[in-house]
């Protein structure tokens, strides 16, 4: 057997999510598992570096996939992507060792949540952002990021506890304003269901006043769902990037 490391794009706004389910066929796992089955002429099963909510999008997902001989990558990869529709892409394929895993070999990940601050949403973005006609106190939301970086119980932050434990931990937070257009970037040593878009909402909150920068770390300290802010919507996220080496963190 030989393992390959599959980086992918993919534009989430018409799939169920990221990973195959029951009850749930139109998947970005399920289609490209689908166009490389046709390819290989056995199944195959990919493993992702985890699971991305439907309509979220992804720059840099990674997966790693078992094929049972050698092949030639650059026609592989050729062959399934033009079997993939048009907002399915595979980016890159590489041969790794068989000891590399998508989800378990990961060490960190980093997400960005974008936002279209226009009283009116922008007609070609509008797939792609979180509409929030809001005036933003940036330094604000800043002085808020602060309180979230360094390793937390996010419980807060999050519609699914974990079973393994709500503790991770955020390295870097940027909020980049231009124009009318606002990007706030996530990157740490793991996300859990909807934290991500949680911590985006609970910022947005902050950033127009809702809740104040001071109150982060008593939510922290809650636990509670209730104390966050906002679900942000699935199509502002983005999967920037996963990590597979200390360094590159």
């Amino acid at each position: 057997m030989r393992t390959y490391k599959l980086t992918i794009s993919y534009d989430g706004t018409r799939y169920q999510g990221w990973q195959r389910q029951p009850g749930a066929e139109n998947t970005i796992q399920n289609v490209i598992e689908d166009a490389i089955c046709k390819l290989t002429g056995y199944e195959v099963k990919i493993q992702g570096s985890g699971r991305t909510d439907a309509g979220v999008h992804a720059r840099g997902q990674v997966a790693s996939l078992r094929l049972s001989g050698k092949v030639e990558e650059r026609e592989f990869l050729r062959k399934l992507n033009a079997g993939l529709p048009e907002d399915i892409r595979i980016r890159s394929m590489e041969l790794v060792p068989n000891t590399f895993h998508g989800r378990r070999s990961a060490k960190g990940k980093c997400y960005e949540y974008h936002v279209d601050l226009r009283e009116k949403q922008q007609v070609f973005s509008r797939r792609y952002t979180c509409h929030y006609p809001e005036k933003l106190d940036i330094e604000e939301m800043e002085q808020a990021t602060g309180y979230l970086l360094g390793r937390h119980d996010f419980s807060s932050f999050t519609d699914r506890k974990d079973e393994k434990g709500c503790t991770r931990r955020i390295d870097e937070i940027r909020i980049e304003k231009s124009g009318d257009s606002l990007c706030m970037s996530f990157r740490g040593n793991g996300f859990m269901y909807h934290m991500v878009r949680i911590l985006s909402g609970t910022l947005l909150e902050v950033g127009s006043g809702k809740k104040s920068a001071r109150d982060i770390p008593e939510i922290l300290k809650a636990k509670s769902r209730a104390c966050a802010g906002f679900l942000a919507p699935a199509q502002g996220l983005f999967l920037k990037e996963v990590y597979y080496q200390e360094e590159q963190r």
